[in-house]
């Protein structure tokens, strides 16, 4: 690993703070004339790496496994929830936690900030302003998006080698719950609070597809978040219900409906909610699960696994 530190050329956000308006007029001058330019894009691997935020509890995890000791100075607060968070509490537990409020990130003058395309424009352009090189990371709706995240986070940190580990560890993870060929897919319903589904071109989908079972919300004609309520659900049952909740939680209740447990032919297993909406190194535990539940399945009904 190379060392981690302020980026050549990179202004300090105190600094910059501080300037006045004539420092400011005289800095650009001088940058202009001396062919250098401030920081505006991401820096390529070398000796010293960048000093990373992230905003984002999905960047949080993969950027965890990807900077070089010392190099993220702080993920989401999200990470530090774990009723949101993708990471393991004790991983996300060695890194300190910040705030999407500008003032907070500038406190830790970074050289990047990771953060989701959904970042108020008011923010964004503030962290601009102030240096800052700023990265929004889309949501990767499938595999092939969520291996690519991974390789662009790492280039980003300078550490492309970590990436390729953890690529090559959501790459196998893929064929340890690929079904034999020729085994029909079993339909399974992806339910989540509130009676909410999760719809195609999701990455939970694609991930549930590969490991075995067709999505029975597409099959319904419903779309991502769409809403479909308990009665449906009795009548017309899939195979499985992965159900993403909380047995205890007041809005999860339908979920563990007693109604449920008289439906025959139907199995409800529980998936952590961790495992649903983020890719990196989410994505093995996810086909874990889910390849686990398909053998059960199979073993019910006798099959080769």
């Amino acid at each position: 690993m190379g060392p981690t530190g302020p980026v050549p050329g990179r202004r300090s956000v105190g600094s910059l703070l501080r300037v006045t308006a004539p420092v400011a007029v005289t800095f650009a001058l001088l940058v202009a004339l001396s062919g250098c330019r401030p920081w505006s894009e991401p820096p390529v691997e070398g000796a010293l790496r960048p000093r990373i935020v992230s905003l984002n509890p999905c960047t949080d995890a993969v950027l965890a496994e990807v900077t070089s000791p010392g190099q993220l100075l702080a993920i989401s607060h999200y990470s530090h929830d774990p009723s949101a968070s993708s990471m393991d509490p004790a991983r996300a537990a060695q890194f300190a936690e910040v705030t999407e409020a500008v003032e907070d990130v500038a406190a830790l003058e970074p050289d990047v900030v990771v953060a989701s395309s959904f970042l108020p424009p008011a923010t964004a352009q503030a962290l601009r302003d102030m240096g800052m090189t700023l990265v929004q990371e889309p949501q990767p709706a499938n595999l092939a998006e969520a291996l690519a995240q991974v390789r662009r986070l790492a280039k980003l940190a300078g550490n492309r080698s970590d990436g390729e580990e953890l690529v090559q560890r959501m790459e196998d993870a893929v064929p340890r719950a690929t079904p034999p060929r020729g085994r029909a897919p079993v339909q399974a319903l992806l339910w989540e609070s509130g009676g909410i589904v999760a719809g195609d071109n999701t990455l939970i989908v694609d991930l549930m597809s590969r490991a075995g079972f067709a999505n029975a919300a597409a099959a319904r004609g419903l779309s991502q978040a769409d809403y479909l309520p308990l009665e449906r659900v009795v009548a017309d049952p899939p195979r499985i219900v992965f159900t993403v909740g909380s047995p205890t939680a007041e809005e999860d209740r339908m979920l563990h409906h007693p109604a449920l447990a008289q439906v025959t032919g139907m199995t409800r297993a529980p998936l952590d909610r961790s495992l649903v909406w983020c890719g990196g190194p989410t994505i093995p535990k996810a086909m874990d699960r889910f390849a686990q539940v398909r053998r059960g399945l199979v073993a019910e009904a006798g099959q080769r696994p």
